[in-house]
């Protein structure tokens, strides 16, 4: 999952950066509207995380643009302001959640879930295929009913897949949701992430589409 986040103050932004990158999640930030307009035109995002006090204007000024080209991806506002107008103008122009300055971040780890499912149109915490399930929570694998040891990057490209049952996924599409602009992949990363998760799961638990990406069946 690759998210924008658009904060200037620095020791927010940095923290809660690095606590979406703990949890597997591709970052992009920046800290002005010119840039997430910017990256908002170059880059596809899974979900924006949205300052409303920006140095060169208003958060609201981004949202308020990005309604008019995308209705569907899932923006989190952040604000200083506890006032009920700036709430609300906030969820009219668009906006699916906002947090109130200071917040704790398992709240916005666990707002981000919440919206993640949503946007992929569950309603359950978990996913579920066959005897797989993923729990996003805590980020455990089950296989059966027994605790299978996955690594982030692996559970990452696991959680991808499993939302898009059915659907193939590209390589690219993967290292997209996994790794933000100041992150280098190497050529082979996902192949051999996805190898070690067929070790783990079953060989044909993954499938490769050839020269075109990787599926798991709604059937699994």
């Amino acid at each position: 999952m690759r998210i924008l986040l658009v904060e200037d103050d620095k020791i927010i932004g940095d923290g809660v950066s690095q606590g979406l990158q703990l949890e597997s999640y591709a970052v992009d930030w920046v800290t002005t509207v010119k840039h997430a307009r910017g990256a908002l035109d170059l880059t596809t995002y899974d979900l924006m995380i949205l300052d409303i006090g920006l140095p060169d204007g208003s958060g609201f000024d981004v949202l308020d643009s990005l309604r008019r080209t995308d209705g569907n991806m899932p923006v989190l506002i952040l604000t200083a302001y506890d006032e009920t107008s700036d709430k609300v103008k906030g969820l009219d122009l668009g906006a699916d959640d906002y947090l109130i300055k200071p917040f704790d971040l398992e709240e916005l780890l666990a707002r981000v879930r919440a919206l993640r499912r949503r946007a992929s149109g569950r309603r359950t915490p978990q996913l579920q295929l066959g005897p797989v399930i993923l729990i996003p929570s805590t980020h455990q694998v089950t296989l059966a009913g027994e605790l299978v040891k996955v690594g982030p990057k692996e559970f990452a490209i696991l959680h991808v897949l499993m939302e898009r049952a059915g659907k193939v996924v590209s390589k690219r599409q993967i290292e997209d949701s996994l790794y933000g602009w100041d992150m280098e992949v190497e050529s082979n990363t996902i192949e051999v992430h996805i190898h070690g998760l067929r070790k783990k799961l079953g060989k044909t638990f993954i499938e490769t589409v050839r020269h075109v990406g990787y599926r798991v069946a709604t059937d699994a």
